[in-house]
């Protein structure tokens, strides 16, 4: 226990800070704008170079861990944290600005694929592990906009915070190197990758599950990460709130992120997933509406805190209801994942290029597509997933007749009960 927890340690740690880090981008966004002197669209395309990175992380990783291993991988990519936050404080010209953000979103990448791995390479087949680990990025993230606020309030400015998440950054991958991490990547034996490959013939591109369930994640994905990265500038230009109340609200989504993955753990054992993803989704639309349509500061809170709670169940729900689908299939999943992290691409993108034209609050309105197209796909869901019950049960009842006919031929009809000689009866037309 000892030397898994010395393992487990620099994971946790890193989570903590990389939990905190994300949500930085976010709360700085407006100072930056402000002393860069740079338009919404250039923050947008900020915000989506961050999710390029992020995303061409699970491209980078896996053949450099291949040949340098593991420990070195995580060192060095680790190290683009502290390294781009650097950076991005001496305010440099945009196009460093991009670069160093695709970095900074890299680095975010590969301290989630390897603290992933390592966590349930070495935590005995249990949940535990890796669930107490998406709990310290969880707690991370909501105290980093009250870290803010407090430095901000203090006069010490927006650097302060950048400079605290470098230390721990620094940190973080100092412990790295201390790890007893000395292996590679698992090699699938040629049994494991005949089976894989024979998996991955499905033809899950067949099955419309597999684009309902990615183009209703590529919309979650759009809507969050703008919620994330532009709500602190949105708040600040409606003029109702101080920017450390607005800053606040974003912590208070995801303490409320917290609590909706533990009712979602507990409710997903009860419900029908694909139930619970239509409820999500009308939730989320609902209070997003609300959110939009008033000026009240009790009532965003409201309906902020509620936006961040039925948020929680969306993107794992909806991974698990696909699952069936990709399984088996490399490439499913990473086409499945793709179409998903575009939309966090693109969505902040096209919300910058909108406020330079028509202002910050018109263009959060293009986010009503979102949860419109949410609610749409997840209610095509439900009768595309209740359709294939129905067939599948009906496969199975026919199944049953059959069975029944053969004991009658067999001159075994005394032995079914009378509700059977019934079934059995109308099934022959007797």
């Amino acid at each position: 226990m000892k030397s898994k927890w010395k393992l487990f340690f620099p994971c946790y740690f890193a989570f903590f800070v990389n939990g905190a880090m994300v949500l930085l981008v976010g709360a700085i966004l407006p100072y930056l704008i402000e002393e860069a002197g740079i338009s919404y669209s250039v923050a947008g395309g900020l915000l989506s170079a961050f999710a390029i990175g992020n995303l061409l992380a699970s491209f980078v990783n896996p053949p450099l861990a291949g040949k340098i291993g593991r420990k070195a991988t995580i060192v060095s990519m680790s190290a683009l944290i502290p390294l781009m936050w650097l950076i991005i404080t001496w305010i440099p010209p945009v196009p460093v600005l991009y670069a160093a953000f695709v970095l900074l979103g890299i680095g975010r990448g590969s301290v989630s694929i390897i603290n992933n791995a390592v966590v349930n390479d070495n935590s005995d087949g249990k949940p535990a592990a890796l669930n107490l680990l998406h709990m310290t990025f969880a707690v991370g993230a909501f105290l980093s906009p009250f870290l803010t606020s407090l430095y901000i309030g203090a006069g010490m400015g927006w650097r302060a915070v950048a400079y605290t998440v470098v230390t721990g950054s620094a940190l973080a991958c100092l412990f790295y190197a201390l790890m007893e991490l000395d292996y590679n990547w698992p090699k699938e034996s040629k049994k494991a990758q005949q089976e894989n490959k024979e998996q991955s013939k499905e033809t899950f591109y067949k099955n419309p599950v597999f684009y309902i369930m990615g183009f209703l994640l590529f919309l979650y994905l759009g809507l969050e990460n703008c919620v994330n990265g532009w709500f602190v500038t949105y708040f600040k230009s409606m003029g109702i709130m101080s920017s450390a109340y607005a800053t606040n609200l974003v912590s208070v989504t995801w303490i409320m992120v917290m609590l909706g993955r533990l009712l979602t753990a507990k409710l997903s054992t009860k419900i029908d997933k694909n139930k619970l993803i239509f409820s999500y989704c009308i939730a989320t639309a609902a209070f997003f509406i609300l959110l939009l349509a008033t000026h009240n500061l009790a009532v965003i809170t409201v309906a902020i805190a509620g936006l961040g709670f039925f948020f929680a169940g969306i993107y794992p729900t909806s991974v698990s209801s696909a699952g069936a689908v990709l399984k088996g299939s490399n490439t499913g999943m990473s086409m499945f994942l793709a179409i998903a992290a575009l939309g966090g691409i693109v969505t902040p993108q096209i919300v910058g290029v909108l406020a330079d034209s028509f202002g910050m609050t018109a263009a959060i309105l293009v986010l009503l597509f979102n949860a419109a197209g949410m609610f749409v796909l997840s209610l095509v869901n439900l009768k595309v997933n209740s359709k294939s019950r129905y067939i599948i049960e009906r496969r199975l009842f026919i199944s049953l007749l059959s069975s029944l006919g053969v004991l009658f031929r067999m001159g075994k009809y005394r032995l079914l009960s009378n509700n059977e000689k019934i079934v059995l009866n109308v099934y022959l037309g007797k």
